[in-house]
């Protein structure tokens, strides 16, 4: 190409856009990372002894680098919280119109298409429950999941997002699956692959009167 012509915009564009799905994936895999980290330290010697910077050397990266990610040390578990739900609102793009919620959601656990909670996830339930400095995190993911759920509702019955019946109904699906895992750490569970399970009875009460 001569130095005078210019370059073809869509290529440009094209290159633009998989370096920045590229970057996207490379945080959120360093994320996860942190994530696990921070669980492991929380689990072995307590959220208050527990620093950002031994998180950060866990992961071999500075502490600036860390803080550029989290606000605080507590909020370095979210993602382990919020990357179950991504994968849960992705699969519901295909939610059939015939099936409801609870069963649709059951057979994606049934044929595996959404992703096992690794050993992490439970350990971070467990401390969600039992220490008070990551209950608002634990609380806190809940609530931003609200509209998302909230969404998926109203585009399911043709509602807007913030009508009434749609904002309750989310609540209650969302309330269902913060009790159902906590109520899976109460009893003490230690298999992480039948938590989809009890999430899934727990929608089922809730859902029992809903038009989903």
């Amino acid at each position: 190409m001569s130095a005078g012509r210019a370059a073809d915009p869509t290529r440009q564009a094209a290159a633009t856009g998989t370096q920045t799905a590229l970057l996207e994936r490379r945080k959120t895999a360093l994320q996860l990372e942190i994530a696990r980290a921070a669980v492991t330290l929380f689990t072995a010697q307590g959220v208050a002894r527990t620093t950002g910077e031994q998180i950060a050397q866990a992961v071999g990266i500075s502490s600036r680098t860390l803080w550029r990610h989290f606000p605080s040390k507590e909020g370095c578990v979210r993602p382990l919280l919020t990357s179950g739900l991504d994968s849960a609102v992705d699969a519901l793009g295909d939610w059939p119109a015939d099936v409801s919620l609870v069963d649709y959601l059951d057979s994606l656990r049934q044929r595996q298409v959404l992703p096992t909670p690794e050993p992490a996830v439970l350990q971070l339930l467990q401390l969600a429950c039992s220490d008070p400095a990551l209950r608002p995190v634990w609380l806190q993911a809940h609530d931003d999941a609200l509209d998302i759920l909230a969404g998926v509702l109203a585009r399911r019955s043709g509602q807007v997002r913030d009508a009434l019946p749609v904002q309750v109904h989310a609540a209650i699906l969302n309330s269902a699956l913060r009790v159902g895992a906590e109520d899976f750490v109460l009893r003490s569970a230690q298999d992480p692959r039948a938590l989809p399970q009890h999430l899934l009875a727990a929608l089922r009460i809730a859902s029992d009167s809903l038009p989903y």
